[in-house]
């Protein structure tokens, strides 16, 4: 239950929470539970802010400060958050269906059974992020920075990922059924079980990848580079491979 000192604070505006933070910063404020739908809190400093459970959905949250806050299980439902900053944030089981975190610095952050479906992730940095089994159903990932994150079990289904950087991203047995990730980089990465059928991967770079028991049935590898990736037990039936045969 959130502190009612911190909370009236708060909702005093931003002069006097930015003061009060600037003069007590050893204080980690508890807004926990707490009814800040709609609020206006663009810009706010909610560094370390515990907001587990909150309901913060609509929410003006556009170039806010929550690193290390504590999201679990908050209600983000539409919420704006453009810019904000993320890092190392606690966000596991939190709603932030068609929330936009477009270039949202979200790195090291802990997404674990949260749900992103729909939601607006245009070029953020999710590099190192923890996403095990997350749902990302029609969300927009194009031109997001995916380098080393953890995307295990996560359902990518309908996802736009043009243009993203998939460095070593681990997709173990993620569904990615029908995904467009043609010239998409994904040296290194981790598909090993993951569901591809019918995903576009033209031009895409899948040098080291392990495909070890991916499904690539009717999927396009036009142009892909698969220079060492592991290949084994992969389901190839109707997939076009880089040299545009159909593989029976």
């Amino acid at each position: 239950m959130a502190n009612t000192e911190h909370l009236a604070l708060l909702k005093e505006g931003a002069v006097k929470w930015i003061k009060w933070r600037t003069l007590n910063h050893n204080i980690q404020p508890d807004l926990s539970e707490a009814n800040l739908q709609s609020a206006n809190l663009r810009g706010a400093n909610l560094i370390e802010v515990n907001l587990s459970k909150a309901d913060l959905s609509k929410a003006l949250l556009i170039t806010a400060n929550l690193s290390n806050a504590n999201l679990s299980l908050a209600n983000l439902n539409e919420a704006l958050l453009v810019e904000a900053i993320l890092i190392q944030a606690n966000l596991s089981g939190t709603n932030l269906v068609k929330a936009d975190l477009s270039e949202a610095d979200l790195s090291a952050a802990n997404f674990i059974g949260a749900d992103l479906r729909e939601a607006n992730l245009e070029r953020v940095d999710l590099a190192d992020a923890n996403l095990v089994g997350t749902n990302l159903t029609g969300a927009n990932l194009k031109a997001a920075n995916l380098s080393n994150t953890n995307l295990s079990n996560a359902n990518l289904h309908e996802a736009e990922l043009i243009g993203a950087y998939l460095y070593k991203v681990d997709l173990y047995k993620a569904n990615l059924r029908g995904v467009r990730l043609n010239g998409v980089y994904l040296y290194k990465a981790n598909l090993s079980e993951a569901d591809l059928q019918g995903a576009n991967l033209r031009w895409a770079n899948l040098s080291k990848a392990n495909l070890t028991g991916a499904n690539l049935s009717n999927a396009n590898l036009r142009g892909a580079n698969l220079n060492k990736a592991n290949l084994n037990e992969v389901i190839l039936q109707g997939t076009i491979m880089p040299d545009g045969t159909i593989h029976e």
